[in-house]
């Protein structure tokens, strides 16, 4: 839904803008007014959008490792205070145990903000992945003579040459890439109209 909603955004931005000279004819490019886009097999088949979300799984599998390790220690520090009860006075052992408490508290808050920022970033991937390739877009409607680019799971019945999917995936290859060396490609629009 965000990334439909900021298709719609670009579309505006570019209506906004006047009316466009007609292109030349480009060879392999459709030519229609009104243009079709699969934004999820866009980001989920070019070569940047399977990066972001490897390292994204990447960090997930780190996060995950990293949480049972925690518990592991968490639990071996516990049986050790346990084991401790005996030799300790009430007081003593009172201590020990709210100062262990207090290293739970703090790390189940710690794990808690890592696993929401992760979310949070899995979240905003596909709208960070559509700025990012915004360029790419944009020049391939033009190249169609394009006034729209609708998302695909918007339109009721199409026509297959109106939808530029496949082209716009291997436009963003070869432009940028996986996005790790940017000098073929773009650079990102930190500030575009897709919000």
């Amino acid at each position: 839904m965000r990334i439909a909603l900021a298709l719609v955004a670009l579309c505006l931005v570019l209506a906004g803008a006047g009316p466009q000279p007609a292109p030349a004819q480009n060879v392999g490019v459709v030519q229609s007014d009104v243009l079709v886009l699969d934004t999820e097999r866009l980001f989920q088949e070019t070569e940047l959008g399977q990066r972001i979300l490897a390292e994204i799984q990447a960090d997930r599998e780190e996060l995950m490792a990293r949480n049972r390790k925690l518990e592991a220690e968490l639990e071996a520090e516990e049986q050790r205070l346990t084991d401790l009860r005996a030799e300790k006075t009430p007081d003593e052992f009172r201590k020990l145990a709210d100062a262990f408490d207090t290293k739970v508290q703090r790390i189940r808050r710690d794990s808690d903000r890592a696993v929401r920022d992760l979310e949070r970033r899995r979240e905003r991937a596909p709208v960070t992945f559509l700025r990012r390739v915004q360029p790419v877009l944009v020049e391939l409607m033009r190249d169609a003579g394009g006034a729209v680019i609708i998302e695909a799971r918007s339109v009721l019945l199409r026509a297959d040459a109106v939808d530029v999917t496949d082209l716009a995936i291997a436009r963003i290859d070869a432009r940028i890439g996986d996005g790790t060396d940017n000098a073929s490609g773009a650079a990102p629009a930190e500030n575009g109209p897709v919000e």
